[in-house]
């Protein structure tokens, strides 16, 4: 797949969709920096890696602030020399109604999950055009491109909002061999999906054509194809992964 060797910076990793992607670069050959919140979830995900054989390095940090994508970048040149893929992962999601919505839990999420990728694919861009060459792989969410009544309107909005980025800086990037793509999940079995009462995950399933909910698994597969060689002609697109749920 031509990765082996590259270097992956990876948001959110410490649980969930981020940490399945983090396993599956670094089975790869890829030598993976993880960020995330929680530094024990990071430690434990480091030692896990390198009991396999792969390199991992872990930056705890808010993935919306500035100075977290400027360590990210600053440990990946120190110890790699370079940074080859970047997979904008870290994000939450509010259950709020629009009324219940306040105007510091809008900000927190936009903030996270639109901002963040902003920030650090804005960060490993000097590194990648200087290389001539880089891959940036957004998180979206099904979210993005229709209405969902268990996500707080911020959070479709911010999804939409790494859409359009990702549009923007694929058109942008193209010159210098950037290819920038987004990957956008439907119902995932992750912390989040058990804790749904069994009513709920009987709704959530039985609107979902493939009739089952996607394993983290699923999502790291599509990761992988587009950090590596074989996704060299795409770029400004978000792949849906979510059983048929949207179809476009």
């Amino acid at each position: 797949m031509g990765v082996e060797n590259k270097v992956a910076i990876i948001t959110g990793a410490s649980r969930g969709i981020g940490k399945s992607i983090a396993l599956c670069l670094a089975s790869e050959g890829i030598h993976i920096v993880v960020n995330g919140t929680n530094e024990a979830l990071l430690t434990e995900l480091t030692e896990q890696v390198e009991s396999n054989g792969g390199t991992c390095i872990k930056v705890a940090g808010d993935a919306s602030l500035p100075e977290t994508a400027e360590k990210l970048v600053e440990a990946a040149l120190d110890r790699f020399g370079q940074i080859d893929i970047l997979v904008n992962n870290a994000g939450i999601n509010m259950r709020h109604s629009t009324l219940e919505t306040t105007l510091e839990d809008w900000k927190k999420v936009i903030d996270i999950n639109l901002t963040g990728t902003f920030l650090l694919s804005k960060a490993v861009l000097p590194a990648m055009i200087k290389q001539g060459a880089g891959k940036i792989i957004n998180i979206s969410s099904t979210a993005s491109k229709t209405p969902h009544k268990n996500a707080a309107p911020s959070y479709g909005a911010s999804k939409a909002g790494v859409n359009y980025l990702t549009m923007h800086l694929a058109q942008e990037m193209a010159k210098h061999n950037i290819h920038v793509n987004a990957v956008s999940p439907g119902p995932i079995e992750t912390d989040m999906s058990k804790q749904w009462t069994p009513e709920y995950r009987e709704t959530v399933v039985e609107k979902i054509p493939l009739k089952r909910i996607g394993h983290t698994k699923n999502v790291a597969d599509v990761v992988r194809f587009l950090a590596s060689d074989e996704a060299d002609f795409i770029t400004g697109q978000t792949i849906n992964v979510n059983g048929g749920t949207f179809m476009n």
